[in-house]
């Protein structure tokens, strides 16, 4: 996106030529007698209050980057429009001044497609319905949905000579029942990769149309991620248009992006509470390196800039537009967004697709064990030369534990403010999880009481225990001896959409085919919390997500936990014709239990969800408090662990 643009534009249909080179490649369309949608937009359309800051007639002025977007519906030679945009630049209201101008003024079948059915039905209420209500030439022909016989539900809206049928992509029979004249598509980064079994909800769409020698297709998005994108895909496959602003002072037309913006700012705050002041914003024209600012910039003139416009002639063009084009979102809110979210990657992924409407690209795969081998501490000694078991920032403790036929394994995570968290301990327990000898040597783990510096320590508050394999009885019975201890049973769950916790629940516990008992089960969404963890992993500087480490030949934090840690790696895979993304083990990387061992410490903390400020106020208390017999510091210890934990309200 950054370089010099091709400088052959596109010409908006009945409005002013934008450049002429372009503008050949239209010579041979003639515009139709009726209306644009632009020009539609503008007599009939108005914003409701609930949806618009701006409610009222509709303002192709407030807009311009859209005329141009509106009006390629109405070229009879261009069959499809993609459109990749950021949030707040207007991409919804696109789709409804299209959906209103074909009721008014071109009726036909429309298919409108959200990612999920629940999302099409909010959208039918949220947008459409109002759509309908405020303007007075849809509102005669959209019945009202209350009306006897009115054709009009939820999902189907009839009017004159068509119908508004609103899908979801994970719908295979909505989406396979209808043919449809126009196909528009919502959100399409944010559709199921296959409508049940049948496949690429794009391609069952594309399917309906076969039958009319008019059809439009239009697909809109934010865009994800940049090897997997289906709106990139299609942004390419078209005439790759941007909007592009003249620079006042050497006038070349160049597309404003994130890369080109210059800023100061000044950091206020310090250590996890940091905040950020913008104090200064200019754009760097990348044709003449010149400065100007954000006032400037918005007086100057725009127009769409084509990188490939001999994909007119196939009758698709495609647009890409950023936050730096919209009247409503100010430049210093897209940096300091960037600010805030720039030392966590998910955060930061989403200011790239939402506001800077840019592909997140993956910088590569993790580090190897080499390099975190590299990335341990020192956690520093007490004053009796023995190794500090918790460093400065850890509030709460968690365990988690891998079950194995022959052994267990386990890893205590301390985690502190934003989620950043520190490996106190990783270790196996060798013995048939069958038998008591292995769970007792587990009790010396989460009954130690683990020390700072000062001599003050915590307990673990929450232990999960996998019971998945051929131990689940008798791991069952063993979480329901350790209630009290806060021990419990967890069963992973795989899958895209499954949330990493949820509120847990009782199980039969069997031995020797009888009923002995009941325990409490939670079940995790694995593969949430495995994003989670290689999401942090990645992040490079001691502070929220940060990772920490320690050394020391104790803390079982070598080439074999990290091995483990790095095992696995989200790919798509097709299965009997249906596309899914999952973990699967990288080779060289045969065992993953520090990697699940984590995964299920990490699910126990987010299960707690403490008051962090306040459990930090309470750790400092007593560093402050006079020594103490040692029989009042011990009680009083355990007593502060189980307020960390949050009581007994499990």
């Amino acid at each position: 996106m950054n370089g010099k643009e091709t400088k052959a534009t596109s010409t908006k249909r009945r409005l002013r030529p934008v450049d002429r080179t372009f503008s050949r490649a239209f010579s041979n369309y003639t515009p139709p007698a009726d209306l644009t949608v632009s020009e539609w937009a503008e007599a009939h359309r108005v914003l409701s209050r609930e949806n618009s800051a701006e409610a009222g007639p509709w303002r192709n002025a407030r807009t311009p980057y859209l005329v141009e977007i509106m009006d390629a519906f109405t070229d009879p030679k261009v069959e499809k429009i993609s459109l990749v945009a950021s949030s707040q630049v207007g991409k919804s209201e696109l789709e409804l001044n299209i959906i209103g101008y074909i009721i008014d003024q071109d009726p036909g079948s429309i298919l409108y497609i959200q990612p999920t059915v629940d999302d099409a039905k909010k959208f039918s209420r949220l947008r459409i319905a109002p759509m309908i209500r405020d303007s007075a030439t849809l509102r005669s022909k959209v019945a009202d949905i209350k009306s006897r016989d009115s054709g009009n539900t939820m999902l189907q809206k009839s009017f004159p000579g068509g119908m508004l049928t609103i899908v979801g992509s994970n719908s295979a029979s909505g989406l396979a029942s209808t043919p449809a004249k126009y196909v528009l598509g919502d959100e399409r980064d944010r559709w199921a990769l296959s409508a049940g079994t049948e496949g690429d909800p794009w391609k069952l769409a594309e399917a309906r149309t076969t039958t009319f020698y008019n059809s439009k297709m239009v697909d809109v998005s934010t865009p994800t991620d940049k090897e997997t994108s289906p709106i990139a895909k299609s942004f390419n496959e078209g005439t790759r248009e941007r909007w592009c602003h003249k620079c006042p002072h050497c006038g070349e037309y160049s597309n404003i992006v994130f890369d080109d913006i210059k800023f100061e700012f000044d950091t206020i705050g310090s250590g996890r509470k940091k905040d950020y002041i913008v104090t200064s914003i200019s754009w760097c024209c990348p044709e003449c390196g010149c400065l100007s600012p954000e006032e400037e910039m918005r007086r100057q003139p725009a127009k769409w800039v084509a990188e490939n416009p001999d994909a007119y002639k196939k009758g698709h063009r495609s647009f890409w537009l950023n936050a730096f084009s919209s009247p409503w979102q100010g430049w210093e809110k897209v940096v300091y967004s960037f600010l805030v979210a720039r030392k966590d990657p998910q955060r930061l992924k989403v200011v790239y697709n939402t506001m800077l409407g840019e592909l997140w690209e993956d910088r590569g795969d993790l580090e190897d064990e080499d390099t975190m081998l590299a990335r341990r501490e020192d956690y520093g000694t007490r004053e009796d030369g023995t190794p500090v078991e918790l460093p400065q920032g850890v509030l709460v403790l968690t365990c988690g534990v891998d079950t194995q036929d022959d052994r267990l394994e386990y890893e205590v995570l301390g985690h502190g403010h934003y989620g950043e968290t520190w490996g106190i301990k990783k270790g196996i327990i060798m013995g048939d999880p069958g038998y008591n000898e292995p769970w007792e040597r587990l009790d010396e783990v989460v009954s130690h009481v683990y020390k700072f510096k000062d001599g003050t320590g915590l307990s673990i508050s929450m232990t999960f225990v996998d019971s998945g394999g051929h131990k689940t009885q008798h791991v069952y019975n063993q979480c329901r001896a350790r209630l009290q201890r806060r021990v419990f049973a967890i069963k992973g769950q795989g899958g895209d959409g499954v949330p990493y916790t949820k509120p847990p629940s009782k199980v039969k516990i069997v031995v020797g085919g009888k009923t002995i008992g009941q325990t409490w089960l939670y079940s995790l969404g694995v593969d949430a919390g495995k994003a989670d963890i290689m999401g942090a992993l990645k992040v490079q500087e001691p502070g929220p997500k940060y990772c920490h480490f320690p050394k020391g030949v104790d803390r079982g934090y070598d080439n074999a936990f990290f091995n483990g840690l790095l095992s696995e790696k989200l790919v798509m895979k097709t299965d009997r014709g249906r596309t899914r993304w999952a973990w699967e083990k990288l080779p060289g990387h045969e065992r993953n239990e520090a990697l699940d061992c984590r995964n299920y410490a990490l699910a126990a903390f987010r299960v707690l969800d403490p008051d962090m400020d306040k459990v930090e106020q309470r750790l400092r208390q007593r560093a402050d408090e006079k020594p103490q017999t040692q029989t009042t510091r011990t009680r009083k210890r355990a007593t502060t662990n189980r307020n960390i934990a949050g009581g007994n309200d499990w």
